[in-house]
């Protein structure tokens, strides 16, 4: 009886330590989640012209067309891209080396821009490109704005965190942040050359 009744209490306390180290998983997602929205909370997108943009075209037989605007506001690079007759659903965007979209599916816009040669993953994680922007949804009508900010890039600085001449890339799937090199975001819909 004693060892059935210290069976019983090993396995509650076996599912205590998972459903916790569960509820932790969840609370550090959560987290990061609440701080990438906080991070955009306030954002003030500048008045008048962008300081550079790109105009989306569409790629792999897809009918997606766009906007990236790029504004520089104290310190910041803001990014305002827009969508319209996309497929519904999450989508990656990343930037790319080579600013060329001449290839039907995209590819002529080399890998994820990645200056500081490190692992492709989530923005402000461990690691990441800074071409990894992240992903961004697609309503049912084929449309979405999205907006993100840091200072980790430049305008036009020369420097090698320079987004001039890099192209910004809309890809088939959402990414996964985690897969190498590129988070398993499939093809290739959408390119632009910033600048």
């Amino acid at each position: 009886m004693q060892m059935r009744t210290l069976f019983v209490i090993l396995s509650f306390a076996i599912v205590l330590i998972a459903a916790a180290g569960c509820d932790k998983a969840h609370q550090a997602a959560a987290e990061h989640a609440e701080a990438a929205h906080d991070a955009l909370e306030g954002v003030h997108v500048p008045e008048g012209d962008p300081t550079v943009s790109a105009t989306v075209d569409a790629k792999s037989g897809s009918t997606l067309t766009g906007s990236a605007e790029f504004y520089e506001n104290d310190g910041m690079i803001i990014l305002v891209l827009k969508v319209q007759n996309a497929p519904p659903g999450v989508h990656a965007v990343h930037l790319h080396d080579v600013g060329d979209c001449s290839a039907d599916d995209g590819t002529s816009a080399g890998g994820h821009w990645n200056p500081t040669a490190v692992d492709h993953g989530a923005w402000g994680g461990e690691a990441f490109h800074l071409g990894d922007i992240g992903n961004f949804e697609v309503d049912e009508t084929g449309a979405a704005e999205h907006t993100f900010n840091t200072d980790l890039w430049s305008i036009g600085s020369g420097d090698a965190n320079d987004i001039v001449g890099r192209a910004i890339i809309i890809h088939e799937k959402q990414d996964d942040l985690t897969s190498q090199p590129t988070g398993a975001a499939g093809g290739r819909i959408g390119c632009g050359v910033v600048g």
